[in-house]
């Protein structure tokens, strides 16, 4: 084979915008996502709670045979309570189809040193965590809040008589609750990758941090007798947060401000672990 000498040649193409270069990494990490099968067998199992609920939504408002029976009437109705605890289950999926995909977003990249790869670009550190949240959120947001608001439209549109307006409240809460929800899920998982190399340990950590937490709060509160130790717990303060949005009656607690101020020191945690393990260079002293 030839091998020619080859002159400089100008790249002509389009050049991305500042804001849009970091949209280049989940465009092919949800390629490489959707090629395990793992994740696609999640998603489907994810899939099936909103299908149930859509069924259910049908009979509330279509199946007058149905409610014909003694009892069946509250029980088959479409209330705040319906859309919470569909919620309560779609989080519990994100937080396992994030244990699933997020160590394989920065763990590779850390491991085998390609952060320097990745910033010799024109990407900031801010860039390319953007761009690896980006991914992940989408990911999370097509079994949390996109089928969320399908059934909350589809509730609107068969109950009719203004439901939709007189409910907007509960549609925007949850709507509210999903993202908090999926970003501070994201987040961790993030978190969780640059700090951990190995995938399968990774993966453990971030599902122990809502499990074990959720353990430990409630232990804390069995042996005080109280409930501020619902605190350390990342899902009870999402919870509350989206009680108070929705305005549903809250469970037993610390108020929403509490469970808000909570929800920023995790938050902050995350983002101080993601600051200080995510550098392209690491400085031994």
């Amino acid at each position: 084979m030839s091998i020619y000498r080859r002159g400089y040649q100008r790249y002509l193409g389009e050049i991305e915008g500042r804001w849009r270069r970091f949209l280049v990494l989940p465009r092919f990490s949800w390629k490489r996502m959707f090629r395990q099968r793992l994740v696609v067998l999640l998603l489907g199992a994810a899939m099936g709670w909103p299908v149930i609920c859509a069924a259910f939504i049908y009979l509330g408002n279509n199946a007058d045979l149905i409610r014909a029976i003694p009892g069946s009437q509250d029980f088959i109705e479409v209330n705040d309570k319906f859309f919470m605890t569909f919620m309560s289950v779609q989080k519990i999926f994100a937080v396992f189809l994030a244990a699933l995909t997020g160590p394989g977003l920065i763990a590779p990249d850390v491991a085998n040193n390609a952060l320097q790869l990745y910033l010799s670009r024109p990407l900031t550190r801010l860039d390319y965590i953007l761009g690896r949240l980006t991914a992940l959120i989408g990911l999370l947001s097509l079994i949390t809040w996109i089928p969320g608001l399908t059934l909350f439209l589809m509730q609107a549109a068969m109950a009719g008589n203004g439901w939709g307006l007189a409910n907007l409240r509960l549609g925007m809460g949850m709507f509210a609750g999903f993202l908090l929800w999926i970003f501070l899920v994201a987040l961790a998982a993030l978190a969780s990758s640059a700090w951990i190399k190995l995938r399968v340990i990774a993966a453990g950590l971030i599902l122990g941090f809502f499990f074990i937490l959720s353990g430990v709060a409630t232990m804390i509160n069995g042996v005080f007798r109280g409930t501020w130790g619902y605190l350390l717990n990342p899902s009870w303060a999402v919870e509350r947060i989206a009680y108070a949005l929705t305005g549903m009656v809250p469970p037993d607690g610390p108020g929403p401000g509490a469970a808000i101020s909570a929800f920023i020191v995790i938050l902050l945690i995350i983002v101080f672990i993601l600051e200080r393990k995510l550098r392209p260079v690491e400085v031994v002293s």
